[in-house]
């Protein structure tokens, strides 16, 4: 498994900077409190994928940016013993993206697990664009709005990622699901 050499939190700041925005800026439109972008940046808090989506957007970056993904390719391979390790430090979960280095992608596929955690409280992620989750092993926890499910192994669902929604490990046992987020038009940055 490869690790990338920057963490998710360390490329926020850096392309936070050479945009020349502060971190007040990027609260204002991003809609992400000020001390929590605070903590992504000083590696105290992991950000969700949504969260991913919603500063790409406000950067004006592809989600693949985040990574050190260039996306210099009309397709890509990936092999299950070089998969890209997505650097977390969520209790709650961890993932590995799945399409790095294809060019003008429209969709980002990650394998993503999930670990219970009764301590770590989930919050709802609302961004731009759709989800497909396929469980692969375990138990999921769904929330979206006032519905509650629970998916299991072979389960998927498929909804649009404005509707604020929960994906969370439902027993005491890992999870492990791919998860699609098609980004829509507005994210992608030729």
């Amino acid at each position: 498994m490869v690790e990338n050499t920057l963490s998710v939190s360390e490329q926020v700041k850096i392309l936070r900077m050479e945009k020349g925005m502060s971190i007040e800026d990027l609260a204002e439109k991003s809609g992400i409190s000020q001390s929590n972008l605070e903590k992504i940046e000083r590696q105290e808090l992991s950000p969700s994928l949504g969260v991913i989506v919603s500063l790409a957007t406000i950067l004006q970056v592809s989600v693949g940016e985040f990574f050190g993904d260039a996306g210099e390719s009309p397709f890509c391979i990936v092999r299950s013993d070089n998969r890209t390790s997505i650097s977390r430090f969520s209790p709650s979960y961890s993932y590995e993206a799945l399409g790095l280095q294809k060019k003008n992608r429209q969709m980002e596929p990650f394998l993503v697990t999930l670990h219970p955690t009764e301590a770590h409280k989930v919050e709802a992620n609302q961004h731009i664009g759709e989800e497909f989750i396929f469980v692969l092993e375990g138990k999921v926890e769904v929330s979206l709005l006032d519905h509650h499910d629970i998916l299991n192994k072979g389960d998927s669902i498929y909804y649009d990622s404005n509707v604020p929604h929960i994906i969370k490990c439902h027993d005491d046992k890992p999870a492990t699901l791919l998860a699609v987020i098609y980004a829509k038009e507005e994210m992608i940055i030729l």
